[in-house]
């Protein structure tokens, strides 16, 4: 380490080296910075995704994005996942807040340089933001907080409603975004390595840049392959610490509940809820969603006791009271998310380990196989359950009856011993007695066969498994095929055509685009059947006004069917000639698009990956590949049934885990190891994982090479992540702040009285502007003054200025443009200016300076040297955070004196805002007389250094 003469903490050496695939191995002194040299390269090698997952966190993407990404912000500010975020960061072991705190560190140092090797950026004009300590938390929790697939329960409430309570669970099967992962485990008497072997390929929507990214961290700690999250520090799913390797799929557990809300605003504007005890007063704020290209948008959050309310709203005053439901998760309600286990799965050297590691993991439940160097074995299930009926995992539950509140504890979790093989596919196995959703076990018993047939596999057979593509789902419809009768002679080709299939959904069979052609008519019919017909057409839920939109993927019906596909054509909801019937009209039409046109192509050409991408047409228009499988296979590239052939979901990565020796380890991702468009590395393993090959893992430090990354990094000084403050602009302070503020850090950058330089610095999301100001302060969180962009702004001002709270602000009959014009007089002036005060990235107030002698107030009283005036306008804060506005006040003082030019702070609040007086009488104003102003009567109250002990 060396020294800044400067003053900076010490600068962390790491080393960074890369194998032929540009896949990073990263070596740093110590495991703190490690987690900054891991920040740093993801900020490096994936700038765009990681600033799109941060602001996804933030529900903040549509500013950029536009309307598309609305729907999205809008769930994200109501489920409040920042602020869940911000609680579990506070919950962390000193030492995990610390080391996540230095991967923050690492990210803040890199991304203004991997933003500009990004193009993304430019298409979509964003600058990049500030990442702070809790952040990751958010990703993660961004991440998953669908993973467990809750809005589910919407839809069986739509099915009990319009089929009836016995079909409630008609449709339950895995659904839009929740399985297709597959683990295995063959120990050493099924190996011809002499120990275990661990394998997998977890199956998510396919992103680009990939979720996962091949990475080593080494130091003198631990040393660990594994696949990260961008975003995330440390390996938390798939690792190999060369004693012990872990994967995890999903355990298909419900753990999140839903719960019917009755909630209503009272006259004076307050939101109430009905609870056990009756009606009472329930959080409630508004914010607002800037959406590039249209108009803002507002959302109310509120939270009840039993959570966020995520669909529905209070009835107005006066109206009878309105059905909501809320959320209710066990990250919001218990602080806790699960990071303590991530450094200890890095440091685990044996399965005794890992499993103690596992004891703390939280958010999503997994099913966990893992197994070392000494021979021992571990299948179990890791997370947090929480006890409550079994009704709040199949349905939305009253929040008035005390029946469905959740008890002290936790759901055990299960755990079995391991033969010579185990096998973890989201079937209902292991982890039954948690959810109530499962995969078919058509993939587990593919896998468990086909360990079984031999027992000498090596790494490099694992692909075998990987790509099979056998599938067995397809019994109930081609059973259905060969007992229809009356079909015609094209008919009646196809039906001998598919019976003589191997069922095998091979990327050159012609028979598997039959086969999916056939499985798409049948489920169109079946939708169009009249026992569906209450779920479906005009009736199909998703098209209902009644949930976001964010929702529907959870709430249409011809996908639903599709998936339940095997069931609906075995169970007893259509009588036998009905499903036979339908089976062969389905046969009849796709012979007769064979016969008319020309014959069908090879699997492989119409099953496309089809890629989500936050900028899609950042980058030209590309040709994604085609994969062999489908939803039931083993390699599970899940399409939509009934709906399209090209698949979003499938096999997000691969690996193969070695443990008798590491670096006969094998892995693979969709695309490649840089997010960086043009690089020689942004699409360089495809080739290999549509044809379903693996990349060795190189571990050889000899065999890698060394890149200019290898360099000393800068750490920014205490008290703040990242660069802060704006340089190269007139009026910069230069000081350290007020030291008179206890239990704050402050950090300056530009005085308050000298803003015009940064008036024009505005970007459309407030966050991503240069700061004049920064300052944490404890138990609340960092709070930054931005300047205001008029025009960026506008919505969210005119929202703030016309609420009844903000009356003594004297804009309350404005328009959104009057509110635009004022703002945009006021960055006109040299004497005045106008900031936003952002808590941890999110609008928190409004705070204007002026010089007395440039303002009509001037005239009222007289002024002395040094004199500053302000305005400060607090927004709806969080009812939950005792001495919201005392904090946010803490750093408006500490932001005026941080320019020692200021000897004193001038306010004039309206003479009847009692409580605004009283509370600048707290803090140290001193009151001086009344004056007459042409909008109100004001009281002048005046703050000096000396009253703050200030030098």
């Amino acid at each position: 380490m060396t020294t800044d003469r400067d003053g900076e903490r010490p600068r962390d050496g790491f080393e960074v080296f890369r194998d032929d695939r540009g896949i990073p191995h990263l070596r740093a002194p110590d495991a703190l910075a490690l987690a900054r040299a891991q920040g740093h390269n993801a900020a490096l090698d994936r700038a765009w995704q990681l600033e799109t997952e941060r602001h996804r966190l933030l529900g903040t993407t549509a500013a950029h994005l536009g309307a598309e990404a609305a729907d999205w912000d809008g769930f994200a500010r109501r489920a409040r996942l920042a602020d869940t975020a911000r609680r579990c960061y506070a919950r962390l072991a000193p030492e995990t807040a610390a080391w996540v705190a230095a991967y923050v560190d690492g990210v803040n140092a890199g991304l203004a340089e991997g933003a500009a090797r990004a193009p993304e950026f430019a298409a979509a004009r964003l600058a990049p933001g500030r990442w702070e300590p809790w952040t990751p938390l958010g990703v993660w929790l961004a991440t998953h907080i669908l993973f467990a697939g809750f809005p589910t329960k919407l839809w069986r409430e739509e099915v009990a409603r319009r089929l009836g309570e016995d079909h409630l669970t008609l449709f339950a099967t895995d659904g839009p975004g929740t399985s297709g992962s597959n683990g295995w485990l063959a120990r050493a008497e099924r190996t011809a390595t002499g120990a275990a072997i661990i394998a997998g390929d977890p199956h998510r929507f396919i992103e680009d840049p990939g979720v996962y990214q091949q990475i080593r961290l080494a130091c003198p700690a631990f040393d660990v392959v594994g696949l990260a999250v961008p975003g995330v520090p440390g390996i938390a799913h798939f690792g190999h610490t060369g004693g012990v390797a872990w994967a995890i799929t999903n355990a298909m557990a419900d753990y999140q509940d839903l719960y019917r809300e009755r909630l209503r605003r009272t006259a004076s504007g307050t939101v109430e809820a009905f609870g056990t005890d009756g009606w009472y007063a329930v959080h409630a704020h508004t914010e607002t969603i800037e959406v590039a290209g249209a108009a803002p948008r507002t959302v109310e959050v509120i939270e009840t006791d039993r959570g966020p309310v995520i669909t529905g709203g209070p009835a107005a005053s006066g109206d009878a009271p309105a059905t909501a439901v809320s959320l209710r998760h066990p990250p919001r309600v218990t602080g806790e998310l699960g990071f303590d286990a991530l450094p200890a799965l890095l440091r685990s050297r044996t399965v005794a380990d890992l499993d103690a590691a596992l004891d703390r993991w939280v958010e999503p439940v997994n099913v966990v196989l893992a197994a070392d160097t000494t021979g021992a074995a571990l299948h179990r299930t890791a997370g947090h359950v929480p006890v409550r009926p079994y009704e709040n995992r199949l349905r939305v539950v009253p929040a008035d009856d005390p029946a469905y509140a959740w008890r002290e504890g936790v759901e055990p979790l299960p755990r079995t011993a391991v033969g010579s093989t185990a096998v973890m596919a989201n079937e209902r196995g292991l982890a039954a007695p948690l959810g109530v959703e499962f995969a078919p076990p058509h993939r587990a018993d593919r896998i468990q066969a086909l360990l079984d047939g031999r027992t000498d596999w090596t790494p490099a057979d694992m692909a075998a498994v990987h790509t099979d593509t056998l599938l067995a789902s397809a019994r109930p419809l081609l059973e259905l095929l060969a007992g229809t009768t009356g079909l015609g002679p094209a008919a009646l080709r196809l039906r001998a055509r598919l019976l003589a299939w191997d069922r095998r959904m091979d990327a050159g069979s012609t028979e598997a685009t039959l086969y999916a052609r056939l499985r798409t008519e049948v489920v169109r019919r079946l939708a169009g059947h009249p026992a569906l017909a209450a779920v479906t057409g005009a009736d199909d839920p998703w098209r209902s006004t009644a949930y976001p939109p964010v929702f529907r993927p959870w709430l249409a019906a011809v996908p639903r069917i599709g998936y339940a596909l095997e069931t609906l054509l075995t169970a007893g909801l259509l009588p036998y000639e009905d499903r036979s019937a339908l089976v062969a009209a389905a046969a009849e039409a796709v012979a007769a698009t064979c016969a008319d046109g020309p014959g069908p192509s090879p699997w492989g050409e119409v099953h496309r990956v089809s890629p989500w991408q936050a900028l899609p047409d950042a980058t030209p228009e590309e040709v994604w590949p085609g994969l062999a499988g489908d939803h039931d296979c083993v390699l599970s590239t899940s399409g939509v049934p009934g709906v399209t052939d090209l698949f979003a979901r499938g096999p997000a990565a691969r690996f193969v885990w070695d443990v008798a020796r590491r670096d006969n380890s094998l892995w693979a991702v969709p695309f490649g190891a840089s997010g960086v468009p043009g690089s020689a590395h942004h699409r360089d393993q495809t080739p290999l994982w549509a044809s379903g090959g693996l990349a060795p893992v190189v571990t050889d430090w000899n065999l890698l090479h060394r890149t200019e990354e290898s360099t000393a990094m800068t750490i920014p000084p205490t008290g703040t992540t990242g660069t802060t403050g704006t340089t190269g602009t007139t009026g910069t302070s230069g000081t350290t702040g007020t030291s008179g503020t206890s239990g704050a850090s402050p950090t300056t950058g530009t005085s308050p009285t000298a803003g015009a330089a940064l008036s024009t610095a505005g970007a459309a999301v407030p966050a991503l502007r240069p700061a004049a100001y920064e300052q944490k302060v404890e138990g609340f969180g960092t709070v930054r003054m931005v300047p205001v962009d008029p025009g960026a702004d506008a919505g969210l001002l005119h929202g703030w200025v016309t609420e009844e709270r903000a009356r003594f602000w004297g804009m309350g009959d404005h328009t959104r443009e009057e509110v635009r014009e004022i703002y945009a007089y006021v960055d006109s002036l040299p004497t005045h200016h106008a900031y936003l005060a952002l808590r941890d990235g999110v609008p928190a107030a409004l705070f204007q300076t002026y010089e007395p002698a440039a303002d009509p107030v001037g005239e009222c009283y007289d002024v002395l040297p040094g004199d500053v005036g302000v305005h400060l306008l607090i927004a709806a804060g969080d009812g939950a955070v005792r001495g919201y506005t005392a904090a946010l006040l803490t750093a408006f003082v500490g932001f005026v004196f941080s320019d020692p030019a200021c000897l004193r702070v001038v306010v004039e609040p309206d003479a009847r805002n009692a409580k605004a007086l009283d509370r600048m009488v707290r803090i140290g104003f001193r009151l001086g007389p009344e004056i007459e102003k042409p909008e109100k009567t004001a009281r002048l109250a005046f703050l000096t250094r000396a009253a703050l002990r200030l030098p």
